[in-house]
């Protein structure tokens, strides 16, 4: 009797417990439909192969799911004929798990030989997430130069497209006019202006470039069509005015401009502009290997192993990243506009991309965005403006950012932007 009803409370406990495994087994992972779904993708570029797996996550999602997340990966290639194999596999799949304020995107890298392929997930981000991370860094902006700094001419509206401190002064470059300014006191005012003749027809949003000499004692300037080159001569008459001693020499030119400055010294980028436009044409010297498109915008970003690669702001509103002789479009850079600099602040990653907002704004903002793999991530909070961001590039040392910001009554300013960490 006794043994019957162990044997019957046995049987209970089992079938319960068989319950209990049923009921938990039934409940799905989160992560189930996006890991096929990547799968599925990764396996249609790949086909039935080996293929080494490395994971990345830059996301609010705890690092103790990674691993059930990369286990459902591993399970749902294997259905499809791909199976992860150690290092000696000559295929790669790099999956980084990445997200912004509106959604995660979950991208793999495919590398077959010298070929890369890139397959996306897209999902929509939880709302109630207490564990997603803070923002990595918080922006800062102080005027720079305003008002009258620009002209000797009050209310003048012309265009201001790039200054540049070249330690006897400020420079001032706009689309007819370089304006030398001094500071005596707390801010730059002008003390001279020189006028060239414009032999090109005006773009729109017209574009200039304006770089100091390495000693200090010069400049270059491109606009469309136009080279200035500027030199100054320390006076030793101690009469001398706030702009005497320069001379500036403009002339009509169709050299390409220096648009980006290599990092580890070997050289600068140099690209050709449309001069009846306001982009560059995707000609660039030395040549990449690559047909690039018509551009508005390109920097240069650090890799590892001090690799470099070149990030593309395109006139048709695509960012691509050029790496290894490809080039592969960017996510989460819609709502870019098209200028952004690099701002290498030593937070997070230490080096993040400066952009604005897209359109005509009447109150603009700058936001910082990291790369880690081919979708912007968003790692501060947006930076208003008092007006439309109209021009943006990194200062020689690479810790701050410049924004030239047009007000409302055409008045311009340019910002200095700078970042703290948030960590």
């Amino acid at each position: 009797m006794k043994a019957m009803k162990l044997n019957w409370l046995l049987a209970v406990i089992a079938s319960g417990l068989m319950g209990f495994t049923a009921s938990a087994a039934s409940v799905p992972s989160p992560w189930e439909q996006p890991a096929a779904a990547i799968a599925a993708q990764i396996a249609e570029i790949l086909g039935p192969a080996q293929a080494r797996l490395t994971m990345r996550n830059i996301t609010s999602i705890p690092a103790s799911e990674i691993p059930t997340i990369r286990l459902l990966i591993e399970q749902d290639l294997k259905t499809h004929g791909v199976v992860v194999s150690g290092a000696e596999s000559a295929n790669e799949i790099r999956i980084t798990l990445s997200e912004n304020q509106r959604e995660r995107l979950w991208v793999a890298e495919v590398i077959e030989g010298n070929e890369t392929r890139v397959a996306m997930v897209q999902l929509d981000l939880i709302a109630a997430n207490p564990a997603r991370e803070p923002e990595r860094i918080v922006l800062h902006k102080d005027v720079y130069v305003s008002g009258t700094g620009f002209s000797r001419l009050p209310g003048d509206d012309e265009p201001v497209l790039a200054t540049v401190d070249t330690g006897t002064g400020l420079v001032v470059l706009k689309e007819n006019q370089i304006v030398l300014s001094n500071r005596p006191q707390a801010k730059w005012m002008a003390s001279k202006v020189f006028n060239f003749n414009q032999r090109q027809q005006s773009s729109r949003d017209p574009r200039g470039i304006i770089l100091a000499a390495s000693d200090g004692n010069g400049f270059t300037s491109f606009t469309a069509g136009n080279k200035c080159i500027g030199f100054f001569t320390p006076s030793e008459n101690s009469s001398a005015r706030p702009g005497d001693g320069w001379s500036i020499d403009c002339k009509a030119s169709d050299d390409p401009w220096p648009i980006v400055q290599s990092d580890t010294g070997n050289g600068s980028l140099k690209a050709f502009y449309n001069a009846s436009r306001n982009y560059f044409t995707g000609v660039v010297s030395p040549s990449l290997g690559v047909d690039l498109p018509p551009f508005y915008t390109a920097a240069l970003l650090p890799r590892p192993a001090e690799n470099q690669v070149l990030l593309i702001g395109g006139i048709d509103g695509k960012v691509q990243l050029l790496e290894n002789g490809a080039l592969k479009q960017v996510s989460g850079a819609r709502d870019w506009g098209s200028d952004f600099a690099v701002l290498h602040s030593g937070c997070g990653a230490g080096t993040q991309i400066i952009a604005s907002g897209s359109g005509e704004a009447v109150s603009d903002s700058l936001r910082a965005y990291e790369l880690p793999a081919l979708e912007a991530v968003p790692v501060s909070a947006a930076l208003a403006v008092d007006g439309t961001v109209t021009a943006l590039w990194s200062a020689p040392d690479g810790k701050s950012v410049f924004a030239v910001v047009r007000g409302a009554t055409d008045q311009y300013e340019v910002d200095r932007v700078t970042a703290t960490c948030n960590e």
